[in-house]
Order: structure tokens, then sequence, then C-alpha cells
């Protein structure tokens, strides 16, 4: 089984959300569809990137690392620079 780390925008105020999960496209279409407390009210989001783990320890350990200050703004101004709209897989 694979594990994943995630990265989203809101469509709405360009929020990132941050995640991870084991099944990244089901998880994708849940905040999406209004299931997950704290993205339903920034719905539509957008995939911008994921990493792919095999140990789910891993993708909390990537998912926490990101949620830092720091990598949070750090990948705002990455994809703020970026208008490419392309899916980043690390």
């Amino acid at each position: 089984m694979k594990y994943y780390t995630y990265v989203l925008i809101s469509l709405i105020n360009n929020d990132i959300y941050i995640g991870s999960t084991e099944n990244l496209y089901k998880r994708i279409e849940l905040h999406n569809n209004g299931m997950v407390k704290s993205t339903k009210g920034y719905k539509p989001w957008k995939l911008l990137e994921y990493h792919e783990f095999n140990l789910r320890n891993e993708a909390v350990k990537k998912e926490r690392f990101l949620k830092t200050g720091q990598q949070k703004e750090l990948l705002k101004k990455k994809y703020k620079e970026s208008d490419t709209g392309a899916v980043a897989k690390w």
C-alpha cells in the first residue's frame, strides 16, 4: 500500500492545504464535496503536488514538515510565482 502527502490550493481564496492519506484521489474528492470540516468553506480545491511513501509514518512526517510556517510560506511563494497548473509528484 502507498501513502501520500498532498498539497491543495483553494480556487476561492488561494489558501494552501496540506494533508496525508492512503487514497489520494478519494481524499481530494472528499475535500471538493465538502466532507472535510476544515476545508469545506473554501472549495473547490486543486491538487498542486503530492509525495508518495511506502509507510504511513513517512507521509505523516512529511505532512508535519510541510505544515511548518516556513515551509508553508515557501509553498505559497512557489505556486504564486508558478502559473503552470501542473501537478508535481515528488
